[in-house]
């Protein structure tokens, strides 16, 4: 299972952070998707998208960390959003 998040706003280094805790997660496999305007605007943030994908063989502890991980920050930064078209 693969898929797409954002958190509209959320700073390249908090994204990376946010990326280095989830691949802490036994079968888990991030990768950070840049921003593809081609208009600069100060209050986008330098990436569009963090990929988050599990292995096949990924237990439901590790799926429940990666949720953790997750709310810790959506209570900080703000919600996340499932970028549309990603399974």
């Amino acid at each position: 299972m693969n898929y797409r998040i954002r958190c509209a706003g959320l700073p390249l280094a908090v994204y990376r952070e946010v990326a280095a805790h989830l691949c802490q997660v036994e079968g888990v496999r991030t990768q950070l998707i840049s921003q593809q305007s081609q208009q600069f605007e100060y209050a986008l943030s330098q990436i569009d998208s963090l990929w988050i994908q599990y292995s096949e063989h990924v237990d439901s502890e590790a799926y429940e960390q990666v949720q953790q991980i997750l709310a810790y920050y959506s209570n900080r930064y703000g919600a996340w959003e499932t970028v549309a078209g990603t399974t």
